[in-house]
């Protein structure tokens, strides 16, 4: 069976990458592919849509999506918690059984590496993010350092808030999920992540760095594949990967 994929944000590096392999599939083809002229009704009739645009578009194309009944991948950041649990209302409002897929980070090792700290984090009362991006990123903090402090305070629910000192001051970061995230934007970069666990005598830093945007094609095809047959509102790929995350619902 042929996958039918419309792409928003088409005309991007990651909408490029998203059209070279959807060309390459054998079980993928292009419905659309959208870029900041097209309508939005061109999504209609898709049996997947792929929203790899900026944080002010992609509400009201995620909005259309599910109001026209077409599963989207969503892979634009700056989607908060609190604007997911409002697609997962507008979902149920409408009795809606279509997937909403959230992926704050196609690469399957960033998103290892987010399981990784949220594993670690019941053992470590000490614990911030470091995140880095290229100088364009309009964003932050990543939508990757936002997932992984998400589920760092999931996975703490029994052993209380991170020790975050002097939070009110604006060099500690921002405040996550009561883990302090540092964003860096700068040349030279393409994207990386640290968190650091502190505890008595020790640090554990778990990093993943992506050095080219072939990082992303495995997630990807695979979220396109995937979500098709889901149902509802899912954030990030590790459900898609059968990882078992703690203070996550099984």
């Amino acid at each position: 069976m042929t996958i039918r994929v419309a792409v928003a944000g088409a005309t991007g590096k990651m909408g490029r990458l998203a059209l070279e392999l959807i060309e390459e599939a054998d079980d993928l083809e292009l419905h659309a592919a959208l870029d900041s002229r097209s309508s939005l009704s061109e999504l209609e009739g898709a049996d997947v849509a792929l929203d790899v645009t900026h944080p002010a578009a992609s509400g009201a194309i995620v909005e259309h999506a599910a109001h026209a009944g077409v599963p989207i991948v969503v892979g634009t950041s700056g989607w908060s918690a609190e604007r997911i649990a409002e697609i997962g209302h507008l979902l149920r409002d409408r009795h809606e059984s279509r997937a909403v897929l959230f992926v704050p980070n196609f690469s399957i090792g960033s998103v290892l590496g987010s399981a990784f700290a949220a594993f670690a984090a019941p053992y470590f009362d000490s614990i911030e993010i470091v995140e880095a991006h290229h100088a364009g990123k309009v964003d932050s903090p990543s939508g990757t350092a936002v997932r992984t402090a998400e589920l760092i305070g999931a996975a703490r629910a029994d052993a209380g808030p991170v020790s975050a000192p002097h939070a009110d001051q604006r060099a500690r970061g921002q405040l996550v999920s009561g883990v302090p995230v540092h964003s860096l934007r700068m040349s030279g970069l393409l994207a990386e992540q640290r968190v650091v666990l502190g505890g008595d005598g020790e640090t554990l830093t778990i990093g993943h760095s992506t050095i080219s945007s072939a990082a992303y094609e495995a997630g990807i095809l695979l979220a396109l594949r995937r979500a098709p047959a889901m149902q509802g509102v899912t954030v990030g790929l590790d459900a898609l990967l059968g990882l078992h995350l703690p203070g996550t619902p099984r």
